[in-house]
């Protein structure tokens, strides 16, 4: 029997060396987990007539556990280098053509659709999006290089200050500067995505009293004779063509053929008429022109942004991040990643940084959470447990060839 117990112990010293093994092996492995074997004593009693002194029978493996500690964070300059920062939980969650994995690993690139993928081919999945919008359905991820749409000048507002001291000048003319006291301009854009320039003429007429002449290019697109702004005695607006709101809506108009007919609204209500010199103080609008992928990035909520050369951004979807109630009940499969298992739990999938979910660090990997110092112990306790073993066995097989001397 001692052979047989002795054995035992030289199995379960394999074993755990084979752990050590594989630990050290995957030092330098993006986002593996170092595994911890457990054992457990054997004993044989036949139920009737045992008693409280049994000699056990050797040790077995129990379990192997992994240990989810966070590894060290390194960081990169690649933004779908990705990894799961703070205190919170969680896993990415990958496609392996249709088998659902989940992984703390973030090396991602692009794959020739724009799909985000790691080294294995598997796709980060998420939240993608549609014109922009995400859509809280379950999905892989992919970085789209289509073009945006241009979106025409709707709103146009102007904050600025007219001189009060300016004299009264003769009616608009706009090939004579003398016919006017200030002017400024601003960029429209047509349903096609062009640009027009558009020029803001102000004339007083009359004391607190001027006219606004709008001009896209060299037609004015104000109404006949301007339009009559009135300001009160304290330099504040008081109306604009008898609006006390301050907005002024331009007569449908079209700047180029084949756009639709433009439908603009000017936001006059910064305006003011104090002393001193005429100047603009801002000037916005909402249109722009269609533009090109420039560039990507992704947010710390997962939100994945595309970045145009319209200087607009876009939704291109939003990463998710999975907990599980028990991660230690998770299968172990290739390419660092796991399983969901019954006794892991249903997966849970949230928006990063939600509940008790991990927030999004791009541009950053977390490393192997092994301690290779402490796994080198670990081996010279092991080797020193095998050799022990493999000593009974020795002395085990010197008592029986005793005995078989004695009975010779």
């Amino acid at each position: 029997m001692t052979f047989e117990i002795a054995l035992t112990g030289l199995k379960s010293s394999s074993s755990e060396l084979e752990v050590i093994s594989n630990n050290i092996a995957n030092s330098s492995t993006v986002g593996f987990k170092s595994s911890d074997i457990k054992f457990g004593d054997i004993y044989g009693t036949a139920g009737i007539g045992a008693t409280g002194n049994s000699i056990g029978r050797g040790v077995r493996v129990t379990d192997v556990v992994q240990k989810f500690a966070k590894g060290d964070v390194t960081y990169t300059e690649s933004q779908l280098d990705l990894s799961i920062s703070g205190s919170g939980q969680g896993f990415f969650k990958l496609n392996d053509n249709g088998a659902i994995q989940y992984s703390r690993a973030g090396s991602f690139g692009l794959d020739r659709d724009g799909y985000i993928i790691n080294g294995a081919g598997q796709k980060l999945m998420g939240y993608p999006a549609v014109d922009g919008t995400v859509v809280p359905t379950p999905g892989d991820l992919r970085i789209e290089s289509v073009d945006t749409a241009a979106k025409q000048t709707q709103e146009v507002s102007l904050n600025l200050n007219l001189n009060a001291s300016n004299d009264v000048t003769p009616p608009f003319d706009p090939a004579d500067p003398e016919s006017y006291n200030f002017t400024t301009s601003t960029t429209f854009y047509d349903s096609l995505g062009a640009s027009h320039l558009t020029s803001f003429h102000f004339r007083k007429s009359a004391t607190n009293e001027w006219e606004l002449h709008a001009l896209a290019g060299d037609t004015e697109i104000t109404p006949a004779g301007g339009s009559a702004i009135q300001f009160n005695s304290d330099g504040s607006l008081q109306s604009v063509d008898g609006d006390p709101a301050g907005r002024l809506v331009i007569p449908p108009f079209t700047v180029q053929p084949g756009s639709d007919p433009m439908n603009v609204t000017l936001d006059l209500s910064e305006l003011t008429q104090f002393f001193g010199q005429s100047g603009v103080n801002e000037i916005s609008q909402d249109g722009y022109g269609a533009g090109r992928l420039n560039d990507f990035g992704i947010n710390a909520d997962g939100m994945v942004l595309g970045y145009y050369t319209n200087g607009q951004a876009s939704a291109m979807g939003q990463i998710t991040v999975t907990s599980f109630r028990n991660p230690q009940g998770l299968q172990q499969v290739s390419n660092t990643s796991w399983q969901e298992t019954f006794s892991s739990g249903e997966a849970l999938s949230g928006i990063p940084g939600s509940a008790t979910l991990g927030t999004i660090q791009s541009g950053s990997l977390e490393q192997s959470n092994v301690d290779v110092t402490e796994e080198l112990v670990k081996m010279i306790s092991t080797q020193r447990n095998f050799q022990a073993n493999a000593q009974v066995i020795s002395a085990s097989d010197m008592l029986t060839q005793t005995v078989m001397n004695i009975k010779r």
